[in-house]
């Protein structure tokens, strides 16, 4: 067997295990399938690619497991066509996942070297679509803005206002949620009209904090 195959396999007993967890659309589950993991982890990693278990990444970072990846793009709602707003692109798997879906995704990522590679990740496998940014996730996109979703991928101590700005009218900015090194909340904000923002928890989860400004 050659290993293009044994990842092919891997990939698809991963998918069959979230598939017996999640009543999730079938999208996207299909979309993870498409979508190499192991090309998006350091080297000596690939084995450990299609575990469902965050793994380390460059700059001090982390790749969320398959299943906060499944859980937090069901939450968004996100479907074809879909303008989504990524914070924290990392290595860039969870954008090739979106991308996959057909979204039209917009990404920023504060750390240089992690916005390099998942230029060089995303390329690597044919998609050029999604639209990267090396910038403050903090500010978000405005220039873009209204958004159908936006998924933060970072622990904010406190929900982030500008962000909140930049969804369209019946939009949802998943996000967690909690103190500096401690659990957050996966919580879901969803824009019901101007002034109006309605909200929802989702249970307990651990990413790296949400940190402002640009690390070059």
């Amino acid at each position: 067997m050659s290993k293009a195959e044994l990842y092919i396999g891997m990939r698809r007993k991963m998918v069959e295990y979230l598939k017996g967890k999640f009543s999730y659309s079938p999208n996207i589950f299909d979309a993870m399938n498409a979508v190499p993991r192991h090309l998006f982890l350091e080297a000596g990693m690939e084995h450990l690619s299609y575990e469902d278990k965050p793994l380390p990444i460059a700059a001090g970072q982390t790749i969320s497991q398959p299943s906060t990846v499944a859980t937090q793009i069901h939450l968004s709602g996100i479907g074809k066509w879909d303008k989504v707003l990524e914070i924290g692109t990392g290595c860039g798997y969870q954008t090739a996942v979106l991308a996959q879906l057909g979204a039209r995704v917009y990404s920023v990522e504060r750390q240089r070297e992690l916005y390099i590679a998942a230029q060089k990740n995303l390329s690597r496998i044919g998609l050029d679509k999604p639209l990267i940014f090396f910038g403050d996730g903090y500010r978000g996109l405005p220039q873009f803005a209204p958004f159908k979703a936006i998924i933060v991928t970072c622990g904010a101590e406190t929900l982030p206002q500008e962000l909140l700005l930049q969804l369209e009218i019946g939009g949802k900015m998943v996000v967690p949620i909690g103190a500096s090194g401690e659990e957050q909340t996966l919580t879901v904000i969803e824009r019901v009209s101007d002034k109006e923002f309605n909200r929802t928890t989702h249970g307990k989860c651990s990413f790296v904090p949400m940190l402002e400004g640009t690390n070059r």
